[in-house]
């Protein structure tokens, strides 16, 4: 790694003198993940793992599918988060009859009032900001839900015959109930597959629930403050991209993919026998860059196959597709997850 200057720290934000060293970010990126989960810690009790993982998620330019019963704080956590960056935050209620062009933006007509001509313009939905929060993205068919497709994956809007570039940093943070309760549609596989993470909220302990409760039904509110923004955000992203990573680690992320596919040789025969379609090669770099993400957060400089492991499940959890016979044996996922990491 390049260690060549040093990086000064003002009020959240970097200034370099000269080109900052990958060693003097990596310090800057553990201090203002530190800052972040304090902020957080403000409003938000417990959950100090799945702020992580987002972190992860944010650091390695993917997306969040965050899923729980209603009631969990899912909402509160991501507006929480918003709060302590310094980005454009919009906010997408899912609903039966939302559109796409209530995400994407639509065309108005508008009279010039001197010559009286008229002409068409192009309004930016709430797709266009830095953090999207798709508020219970499985309430709308799925038609407004591949709205987001192309934002996820390309980071640009096609509406109206042109195209739009979304600024950076810009990754969805989306909420989920359960499939099985009333009122929901479950997700297209093509995109589940754009979530980089796909992480399951329990319910808090009985400890965590007292003070929720302490901290919620007073007068305080806390005042979240901005620690972190875009510009700090967009280095830190290509510095995960520098950090080295071994052959040995990068072998074994994609050895775990390719185990997760029953058309594979080399697949164990619980895959064969539950499992109809595996991850593809989006899990494999999810696997080490979120590998890579770990790694920085802990102040370490380089992943092991630890960090992949402990960040196999959320990314392979919606990318595995069972079959009947794991439904007939109750085998869920997390347990084919857990079984292809024990081998």
């Amino acid at each position: 790694m390049n260690q060549t200057s040093v990086i000064e720290k003002t009020g959240g934000r970097m200034k370099s003198a000269g080109k900052p060293s990958d060693m003097d970010g990596m310090a800057h990126l553990t201090r203002g993940y530190k800052e972040l989960r304090d902020e957080v810690a403000k409003v938000i009790v417990g959950q100090e793992e799945i702020v992580k993982q987002i972190f992860v998620t944010i650091l390695s330019r993917g997306h969040c599918l965050l899923i729980g019963v209603p009631g969990l704080a899912k909402t509160l956590l991501v507006r929480t988060l918003s709060d302590a960056l310094n980005l454009k935050f919009s906010r997408i209620q899912f609903t039966p009859d939302l559109m796409p062009s209530d995400i994407t933006g639509t065309e108005i007509i508008e009279e010039n009032v001197t010559t009286g001509e008229r002409s068409f313009r192009f309004v930016k939905g709430p797709i266009f900001g830095n953090i999207i929060l798709a508020d219970e993205i499985n309430r709308t068919p799925p038609k407004t839900q591949s709205a987001l497709l192309e934002a996820m994956q390309e980071y640009r809007v096609t509406a109206a015959g042109q195209t739009f570039r979304l600024e950076e940093p810009f990754f969805v943070l989306a909420t989920q109930n359960p499939i099985e309760q009333e009122g929901t549609y479950p997700l297209p596989e093509a995109q589940l597959d754009r979530f980089m993470y796909n992480l399951w909220l329990d319910y808090p302990s009985f400890e965590e629930e007292v003070k929720i409760v302490q901290s919620t039904t007073g007068d305080y509110t806390p005042s979240v403050n901005k620690v972190v923004d875009g510009a700090d955000i967009v280095y830190f992203q290509d510095l995960i991209r520098r950090v080295p990573v071994s052959d040995s680690v990068v072998k074994y992320a994609v050895e775990l993919a390719n185990r997760t596919r029953p058309q594979n040789p080399g697949a164990p025969d619980f895959v064969k026998q539950f499992v109809n379609y595996g991850a593809g090669p989006r899990a494999s770099q999810y696997l080490v860059l979120a590998a890579k993400a770990n790694a920085a957060l802990d102040n370490r400089l380089s992943p092991d196959i630890d960090d992949v492991k402990s960040t196999a499940l959320p990314v392979l959890r919606h990318r595995i597709i069972t079959n009947f016979n794991a439904e007939a044996e109750n085998t869920s996922t997390p347990e084919i997850v857990s079984r292809l990491l024990e081998k």
